[in-house]
């Protein structure tokens, strides 16, 4: 059985028309060459042709491959359902509650903060305007010290200058006496 003689076989029986020579030769139909023919015909396509047993499985594990992805894709979808359901019912209320609680501390506390930043700008400027009216009033006292120190550098000067001139005046008159005295001396 190599499988050239049972197709020739099984083509002798398609043509109909043309091949009256062939079939005369063969017998007729109920003939027991044509029966022979045709049980080859079915042990060929049981034994090598799979292709309706191959599809029939193919078919089933489609089928099964179908029925369980969608048996767990409706599982996969009642879970997410019933999680939804559960988020809504429950978590959803209570992060609300939870988190209106929590937003009432977080303002109080922000506002209790913002009052004391306010008051620590309030002491800092305070202190800046304090700190400033300090400087101001050292430079005005440093102001009035170095006038009375150049007033008073300035009269000393004048005292010195006028001392000075005194000075200056009584050794002249001493440089004059004693250029008489010794005018005096020398014409003798």
């Amino acid at each position: 059985m190599s499988g050239g003689g049972s197709e020739m076989a099984v083509g002798c029986e398609a043509p109909l028309g043309g091949g009256d020579k062939k079939r005369d030769s063969l017998g007729t139909a109920g003939s027991p060459a044509h029966l022979i023919i045709k049980d080859l015909g079915e042990i060929h396509s049981r034994l090598l042709d799979h292709r309706p047993v191959i599809q029939g499985e193919t078919r089933y594990f489609v089928k099964e491959f179908e029925e369980k992805r969608g048996l767990r894709e409706m599982r996969v979808l009642e879970n997410l359902k019933n999680m939804i359901h559960e988020t809504n019912e429950h978590t959803l209320s209570k992060c609300r509650e939870s988190m209106q609680d929590n937003l009432n501390q977080v303002l109080q506390r922000l506002q209790a903060a913002t009052d004391s930043v306010c008051r620590l700008q309030q002491r800092e400027q305070e202190r800046k305007k304090i700190y400033n009216d300090h400087l101001i009033a050292n430079e005005k006292q440093h102001v009035t010290q170095w006038e009375d120190f150049m007033k008073e550098q300035y009269n000393k000067q004048a005292e010195v200058d006028e001392e000075h001139r005194k000075a200056m005046e009584r050794l002249k008159e001493q440089y004059a006496e004693m250029e008489k005295d010794l005018a005096k001396f020398s014409t003798f």
